[in-house]
């Protein structure tokens, strides 16, 4: 967090700053001479927009990033003014303001190039009773500079409910590659009345530089990666950060509600696991994991509204929990650096492997992929989450959600040499398809990031939803496609529902095998996957009521060209049940 500083701690000056009641009471938006804001020493502007998370009851995370002069170094003081006036402003252009005479509260903060120039103020919390439970509020940054006040956009936020809530929706996204296209997807998002909240389940930025995954389409569009090279240091996560903020359509969405953020491993690099990534390489001038993973970590908790882990936790250990009133509480996992055992991948392990020798490297493979000492979340973690869980319902929570970044369900592959023509296999120009085609005879599950790499985790979470009542409903990112999919435990009972989200802009896998019925294969090939789509990029737009989660799925036709435009791809739902026993997931559109 940035520095609040006494002045704004105190109230401004002595009885001068009341908190912010129900009612909207409070201090002016005050003038130079009220406020006294420390000036500036150098003009500064609001290139990265504004944003909001972790919102709660009582507090919420406020963001942004002032822009200095190149070469100056800081302090600079900045004001942020929290109000429950001006809720339409945000339907105006963002160069608009919070008009002067409207109450609330004002923070003043310090930034400077120590944490580049970033400002994170949680509102709320050095006060209680200074927001209301289940308010939308207004809020903007300013600066005091020699040619008077400059102002940030203003954005849009809510605070949960405290008790009760008959309603919530909140839009499921993931996967945002930069140079694979416009995002149109947050574009969506930020033009709709009707989402309250934002769940980003990773994959925010990606790592690569210009020569890697998406580099070519990128030069296409002219929306290459910056930095042109691969990001390890400090230096290079930040300025990944600066660039895809600057993005105006996922400053749009920022502006527009608050966002509950989990990362993925592309914040970091590809397929990172506590002790390492696939894509990390020591010997290629990369540098040591530990420090490669603490910048990334440090520019994250930087960059995104997110609330940085208490005292005592690890600056890596962001899961947490948030409740929606009575309605649901809202578990974020963080099941890449913290707890995550050592990767295992068919690449390394049939790579060079004989035809005749696979089926028996194979089950030794995944003999080693069950031991019951793998783990996707950590000891520490799995604990903590027990303990949400049996919390939630012991409180009367009707359902217990999970932000979740890889698949849970069991999938495995079709036999596709069984489904497809020779032709159709023979066309196949991708060589990750063409491994599958014939890995996919042996019945195996294919994807070992997701959570079928780990049963034994997936089992003893299982066994805890099981166990504490839950109401489980899980929400995925990472594969870049569309998943409802009706969770079993090892019994073969219902344990819950998953509904996985479409990318913002990386490519499914329907983009590296086209077979036109691709998802249908995959349903009839798993038990727990209800409906699969491979080839759309979107959102899903979720409902919450005491009756029914409700998962509306909603895809843009192009992300190589700007467009508004968004369709319904399907809408599924899971209904709550008197004896809390997980009902089936069913397609209701």
């Amino acid at each position: 967090m940035v520095r609040v500083t006494r002045r704004a701690a105190l109230g401004l000056t002595a009885g001068a700053l009341s908190t912010l009641a129900a009612c909207g009471r409070g201090v002016k938006d005050a003038s130079r001479t009220a406020l006294n804001l420390p000036q500036s020493p150098v003009p500064v502007s609001f290139d990265h927009g504004v944003a909001s998370g972790d919102a709660e009851a009582a507090h919420v995370i406020l963001w942004t990033r002032i822009t200095p002069p190149e070469g100056h170094t800081g302090p600079i003081s900045v004001r942020c003014l929290i109000s429950t006036e001006g809720a339409a402003v945000t339907d105006a252009p963002l160069d608009r303001k919070i008009p002067d005479n409207a109450t609330g509260r004002i923070y003043v903060v310090e930034t400077s190039a120590e944490r580049d120039w970033t400002v994170k103020i949680d509102a709320g919390a050095d006060a209680p009773g200074t927001l209301a439970p289940g308010e939308v509020y207004t809020y903007q940054f300013s600066v005091l500079t020699g040619d008077g006040l400059v102002h940030s956009p203003v954005g849009t936020t809510r605070t949960l409910p405290e008790t009760g809530g008959d309603s919530f929706s909140f839009a499921v996204v993931s996967c945002s590659n930069y140079p694979f296209g416009y995002f149109n997807v947050y574009r969506a998002i930020a033009n709709r009345k009707d989402v309250d909240a934002v769940l980003h389940l990773g994959d925010y930025i990606y790592e690569y530089g210009i020569d890697g995954y998406g580099g070519s389409v990128g030069a296409g569009l002219g929306r290459n990666h910056n930095p042109i090279t691969e990001i390890v240091t400090l230096d290079d996560y930040r300025m990944r950060h600066a660039q895809y903020k600057s993005d105006e359509d996922l400053q749009a969405a920022h502006a527009a509600a608050p966002w509950f953020c989990i990362w993925d491993d592309h914040e970091s690099t590809n397929n990172a696991y506590r002790t390492g990534a696939e894509n990390h390489q020591p010997e290629e001038n990369e540098g040591d994991w530990t420090t490669r993973k603490q910048m990334a970590v440090q520019a994250y908790l930087e960059w995104m509204p997110v609330r940085d882990p208490e005292a005592g936790k690890a600056r890596e250990a962001i899961y947490r929990s948030m409740n929606i009133g009575s309605l649901a509480s809202i578990n974020l996992l963080e099941g890449r650096l913290t707890g995550r055992s050592d990767e295992i991948s068919w690449f390394a392990e049939l790579g060079g492997v004989s035809p005749l020798e696979v089926p028996m490297k194979a089950g030794l493979t995944m003999a080693r992929v069950s031991e019951a000492s793998r783990t996707m979340l950590g000891e520490v973690q799995e604990q903590w989450l027990t303990d949400r869980l049996k919390a939630s319902v012991d409180a009367g929570h009707t359902w217990q959600l999970l932000g979740n970044q890889v698949i849970l369900a069991n999938v495995r592959p079709p036999r596709f040499r069984d489904l497809l023509t020779e032709d159709q296999i023979n066309g196949l120009e991708n060589s990750y398809a063409k491994a599958l085609v014939d890995f996919s005879q042996l019945g195996l599950p294919w994807n070992l990031d997701a959570w079928d790499g780990f049963p034994a985790a997936r089992t003893r979470l299982f066994d805890t939803i099981r166990a504490t009542n839950s109401q489980m409903v899980a929400f995925t990112g990472d594969t870049h496609t569309a998943w409802a999919n009706q969770l079993h435990d090892a019994s073969g009972e219902i344990i819950g529902a998953e509904f996985g989200c479409t990318a913002v802009t990386s490519p499914g896998f329907g983009t590296y095998m086209p077979i036109d019925n691709l998802g249908e294969m995959f349903a009839d090939a798993n038990r727990d996957v209800v409906w699969y789509k491979p080839f759309e990029k979107g959102f899903t737009l979720v409902n919450v009521t005491p009756e029914a989660v409700t998962a509306t799925f909603h895809s843009v036709p192009t992300v190589t060209e700007r467009t508004d435009e968004t369709r319904v791809d399907a809408v599924f739902e899971t209904r709550a049940t008197e004896d809390r026993r997980p009902g089936p997931v069913t397609r209701i559109s």
